[in-house]
């Protein structure tokens, strides 16, 4: 988020030039970025680390293992416990393609010292949207590769054209339906082959980033050992967030198979309740209700409830209040032709079943209509609503 607001502040300057505004010496410093970046991600460990301390927490370093259903094995040290929690959050996702050992991952692209003319991403999700953008703000060449018929599967498919659109605008390559079969290195740089729709096509590219998702870090844990059941999706838990298999072990965030999305926010959350649980006994059950989704794209896409598909899937009665909002003056006076939104409310109740915004400020938006549902408020109290006005937030008089 620190590389992403510096990339908008620029990219922001770069639409106004002419519009008030002289653009010409405007410029993202990626080195200068990286190590003001590293002000915020360098001292958490020893701000962590000193937090233990002052609780009486004792940090051990090295890779855990278990051993028996409650004991670990960290390097040449045994650990027994009542409990175990399972939280080591998630890797990317295998790529089982020729040449994958070539590819760096998203934690390496942010510690870049600078970047290529080229880079190609492999995958259509957060990352690749979010990372090709923050290329797109240097002047890097970018092309994302998406297997899929489209981009960021999961949000709303009309809001997900526009944004692709807009990326296209910027000079971003958007090709959906090619799927990554190798790649190769040649004379310092890369060639990526994909294919679509049967033929095969080459990409050159001086940097290649795997944005194909990422899964459950279980596999070095030996989970099998300690009588712990796992599958893709994470360790197999009840509604406490407690083992299936073994009730000695806990787990939550990206290593649980709870069915909260692998989100920042769940995974806080989920710790909270876990941390319960092991104090008072299994009393609590995570909260998933109005969780918002945000990709940080430029401009940002966020989501809440549910999306058309799922609300038929449940039979619910509903109306669609969508359109685009690219001419209205909260996206003209940023000079973003890039505003979009939907909202999906019950029939009879006004409730707001679903919540879909693209544009400025839709990463923030999106938490009031979050908070909102949760409080039961309905499309008719967002209408009577007396928003400051003009803000995004009075938009919602217009879309509901």
């Amino acid at each position: 988020k620190v590389l992403l607001s510096a990339a908008e502040a620029v990219d922001w300057v770069r639409r106004m030039d002419g519009k008030g505004i002289r653009a010409a010496d405007v410029a993202l410093d990626w080195p200068a970025l990286i190590e003001f970046k590293r002000t915020f991600t360098l001292p958490m460990s020893i701000s962590k680390r000193e937090r233990f301390a002052a609780a009486g927490l004792t940090c051990i370093d090295g890779h855990a293992r278990f051993v028996r259903a409650n004991a670990l094995q960290i390097d040449d040290q045994e650990v027994q416990a009542r409990f175990i929690v399972v939280a080591s959050g998630a890797r990317p996702a295998p790529l089982p393609i020729e040449g994958a050992e070539h590819l760096i991952d998203s934690e390496q692209f942010m510690d870049l010292e600078s970047l290529p003319r080229r880079i190609v991403f492999i995958g259509g999700g957060y990352i690749a949207v979010e990372f090709s953008n923050l290329a797109a703000s240097v002047g890097v060449e970018v092309t994302v590769l998406e297997q899929a018929p489209r981009l960021l599967i999961g949000f709303d498919e009309e809001l997900c054209r526009q944004l692709a659109t807009y990326m296209q605008s910027r000079g971003i390559r958007v090709l959906p339906g090619h799927k990554v079969q190798s790649v190769v290195r040649a004379a310092g740089a890369f060639l990526v082959h994909a294919t679509t729709a049967g033929a095969e096509q080459t990409f050159e590219a001086d940097l290649v980033v795997h944005a194909a998702g990422r899964v459950p870090d279980l596999a070095d844990l030996d989970l099998d050992v300690g009588g712990v059941e796992y599958d893709a999706s994470g360790v197999a838990v009840n509604t406490y967030l407690q083992s299936e298999s073994n009730p000695a072990v806990y787990a939550a965030g990206d290593a649980a198979a709870s069915g909260g999305p692998p989100v920042t926010p769940v995974a806080f959350h989920e710790g909270e309740v876990v941390a319960a649980n092991l104090l008072n006994g299994n009393a609590r059950e995570p909260n998933y209700a109005a969780l918002p989704a945000v990709v940080f794209s430029q401009p940002p896409l966020a989501a809440v409830g549910l999306d058309e598909e799922e609300a038929r899937g449940r039979g619910l009665a509903f109306r669609v209040s969508a359109g685009d909002a690219s001419t209205w003056q909260t996206a003209r006076r940023l000079a973003l032709p890039c505003y979009g939104y939907k909202f999906l409310i019950e029939e009879g109740t006004e409730r707001i079943l679903g919540a879909h915004l693209l544009g400025p400020r839709a990463d923030e938006a999106i938490n009031t209509i979050a908070l909102g549902m949760r409080a039961g408020l309905t499309a008719t109290d967002l209408d009577e609503m007396l928003w400051a006005y003009p803000t995004m937030a009075a938009d919602f008089w217009y879309m509901t």
